[in-house]
């Protein structure tokens, strides 16, 4: 399993950027794929995930009406999950990783979207929000 995340970088408060991550060598059809961040001094967190079945998703209270996940398998044997970040604030600042895991665990209507639940991990992206 390969995870490669892209699209970080320096954007203004209230700017928008959208992290792209490429999944490959995933056999199964009911997993669990997400976005995490590690602010500076801070524990990795998750900000939202998604499922491949029906595309539930999660997110964490900071971003909830601004960020959005989704995910494309158009293409052949990969599986694309995007995070479009929107009205981005400095808070916002950190290395995103993107992570997967076989299964889709339901709780509370959305997949379980815990840092520990995801053995498959991409290396992560920076994105530094300041002006």
């Amino acid at each position: 399993v390969q995870l490669q995340a892209s699209g970080g970088g320096l954007v203004q408060p209230g700017g928008s950027l959208r992290l792209s991550c490429d999944i490959s060598g995933f056999s199964a059809y009911y997993f669990t794929m997400g976005w995490f961040r590690q602010a500076p001094g801070k524990e990795r967190a998750a900000v939202s995930c998604i499922t491949n079945s029906d595309r539930r998703t999660y997110y964490s209270d900071p971003v909830k009406g601004r960020f959005t996940i989704s995910r494309d398998n158009s293409k052949l044997s990969v599986t694309t999950v995007y995070l479009q970040m929107n009205d981005l604030k400095p808070e916002d600042t950190g290395v995103y990783y993107c992570a997967a895991d076989i299964g889709e665990w339901i709780v509370s209507g959305g997949p379980k979207c815990s840092d520990g639940g995801m053995p498959y991990w991409g290396k992560g992206t920076l994105v530094t929000v300041s002006s």
